[in-house]
């Protein structure tokens, strides 16, 4: 019996041990990585670059800047497409709070939301922020991270050059990103890191799966030779009220809000609110309208019509086990914009 308890109590000893010395051990996050990854300098794939391709530094090592909480409107689960698991999320509105800015997030913005096989998260962002004195501020964001406790979005403004906010155009910002979808949230809270030193020897990087295309930043352009074969789709967009930057860092930007509209043709559905043409007559594309169809079957499919006039290229993202799946890999050009009721129409073309 003796024999027994000492057993039992050596037993116990050990398991103690063990337990403090699991207290001390680094915590691993699903990737199997250490959290001990949060505090170094993230370096971007190759092929996503977020504008600082020699690596995004932790954001709570620069100066706060400003919080940004966001209320969702939609989110749109796309499923898989060429690039991965894609979700859009629509923003309704928010509000900007610091010390050097007062704001709030126009409703209609989208996050482009990509998820890789193997944990990587990829964020693509177009949001509007309109200043307390009524001055519009227009981004383009890019961010990145192992998982999704750890998104790092490098933010990109577009301030007008006359405006109290002007100094946005210069710097460098990065933000913390957290989404709660139970909840609807968005938050978004922007750190200026130009004085923080990237490290060489304290970097994780990121890379992405060899087997699936990289998803792209630029537009594609239409070559010299191509010309409009079958029409296969029509589109009425209704849109909001124009609004205009004015003369910033890559010339003027005009932003018109898409709200809705029809689509007829070989597919068949709506124009969702959300997203806007984004257009910079200055230095280009003229039109780069990003936003959202829904077909009456219910595929969700992302739209990106851009370029100068006389040449619009539309592309499109879609599941790659849909009905639409085909819109994935063609190629296709636009007509002009012409002008409708409450909107514009346009008619689409696969190329030849």
């Amino acid at each position: 019996m003796i024999i027994k308890h000492m057993t039992l109590s050596l037993t116990l000893m050990l398991f103690l041990t063990f337990c403090s010395s699991c207290a001390n051990m680094p915590i691993l996050d699903s990737n199997g990585e250490s959290a001990a990854n949060a505090e170094k300098t993230l370096v971007p794939d190759q092929s996503w670059t977020c504008g600082m391709q020699e690596g995004i530094p932790k954001p709570e090592n620069g100066i706060l800047v400003f919080e940004a909480q966001i209320n969702l409107d939609k989110v749109y689960e796309l499923g898989k497409t060429p690039y991965g698991r894609r979700q859009v999320l629509v923003i309704k509105d928010g509000t900007i709070t610091s010390d050097k800015i007062q704001a709030s997030v126009l409703p209609g913005g989208l996050e482009f939301e990509l998820t890789l096989s193997n944990g990587i998260i990829e964020i693509e962002q177009v949001l509007v922020f309109q200043t307390n004195d009524n001055k519009y501020i227009y981004m383009r964001n890019a961010g990145t991270g192992l998982n999704e406790n750890d998104v790092r979005v490098v933010m990109d403004f577009e301030a007008p050059n006359n405006s109290s906010a002007a100094w946005l155009n210069t710097g460098q910002y990065v933000a913390r990103h957290t989404v709660d979808l139970t909840e609807g949230t968005l938050k978004m809270t922007v750190y200026d890191v130009s004085e923080v030193a990237v490290d060489a020897s304290d970097v994780v990087k990121i890379s992405k799966p060899t087997d699936i295309p990289y998803q792209p930043w630029d537009y594609r352009k239409a070559s010299p030779s191509e010309q409009p074969g079958e029409q296969f789709i029509t589109e009425t967009v209704a849109l909001g009220r124009s609004t205009s930057v004015g003369q910033s860092k890559r010339g003027m930007r005009n932003i018109i809000p898409i709200t809705g509209g029809t689509l007829s043709g070989n597919i068949t559905g709506k124009v969702l609110f959300g997203g806007a043409d984004y257009q910079n007559f200055t230095n280009g594309p003229a039109i780069d309208a990003r936003y959202l169809w829904l077909t009456d079957s219910g595929e969700i499919i992302i739209v990106r019509n851009t370029g100068p006039m006389g040449s619009l290229v539309p592309t499109f993202e879609t599941r790659v086990d849909g009905e639409y799946s085909w819109l994935n890999s063609g190629t296709y050009l636009s007509s002009n914009p012409g002008m409708g009721a409450g909107g514009v129409s346009l008619t689409m073309y696969k190329s030849k």
